[in-house]
């Protein structure tokens, strides 16, 4: 019985994934543990970094619990948009085998930073809870959404920078670079009530910033940012997913043979 295209894509992306986590965890001594490790190490070390700083500079919320929030979503978001775009070269011998399209490389990547920090970020703040910061999952639908529109936001730019690099490789280097500025201006360190709010146009044009406050929104009592808007992340991540498909549309057959 023959399977449909549906079937046969979800099969190469199964296999693509195993691989993936195999080829990036598998030679560590911790195995699969590394995976949520290496993020948890780096949040915790920002923790015990910054965390006495701005829980006296912060005093009505939770400083780890307004972190986690905030660097947890760009990671994911970076993770994503980066790791999509050595892609097509990680893979090149698999594509010899016609069931498998670049695309599918992008999404096992996705599921799998996406799986990754979701175990993490839920480790994390049942560990907060356990030892007493001040949270409440006030609104877990809203999060979840939040969630799902920062992964399709996150798979549009990947698209786009997978299909740019492939075509212009000598912005393969380049286009990781432009994303780093967005750790400094994506709310994740510090709150958008804390900027001036003749600043707030220029701020609120980056979806991350939407992402970011809406994900505290949905956790802290009382925590609230006038302009942050679930509509403008839904049209930004659709609008990046649209423009990241039709790229790869009209250049899937030059990205193979090139």
């Amino acid at each position: 019985m023959a399977r449909s295209g549906l079937e046969v894509q979800k099969a190469a992306v199964k296999a693509l994934f195993l691989r993936e986590i195999k080829t990036r965890f598998g030679k560590y001594r911790l195995g699969y543990l590394w995976a949520a490790l290496e993020p948890m190490a780096h949040l915790l070390i920002l923790l015990a970094v910054f965390g006495y700083v701005m829980h006296r500079t912060m005093p009505d919320i939770s400083f780890p619990v307004f972190l986690i929030n905030g660097i947890i979503p760009y990671f994911v978001f970076s993770s994503i948009s980066t790791r999509s775009i050595g892609a097509i070269e990680a893979n090149q011998g698999l594509f010899n085998y016609r069931p498998v399209k670049p695309i599918d490389t992008i999404i096992a990547r996705t599921i799998l930073e996406t799986v990754i920090y979701a175990i993490v970020y839920v480790l994390l703040m049942a560990i907060l809870g356990l030892i007493g910061e001040d949270f409440e999952i006030i609104n877990i639908l809203n999060l979840f959404l939040v969630w799902v529109l920062l992964v399709l936001f996150s798979f549009g730019v990947g698209l786009v920078f997978m299909v740019v690099g492939k075509t212009f490789p000598e912005t393969e280097k380049f286009l990781p670079i432009i994303l780093k500025p967005l750790y400094f201006v994506s709310c994740i360190m510090f709150s958008l009530h804390s900027i001036p709010k003749e600043y707030w146009p220029y701020l609120l044009w980056n979806p991350i910033v939407h992402i970011v406050e809406l994900s505290r929104q949905s956790l802290v009592p009382g925590y609230y940012s006038d302009g942050v808007s679930i509509n403008y992340l839904a049209y930004c991540s659709l609008t990046i997913l649209f423009i990241g498909l039709a790229l790869y549309k009209n250049r899937e057959e030059a990205m193979l043979t090139s």
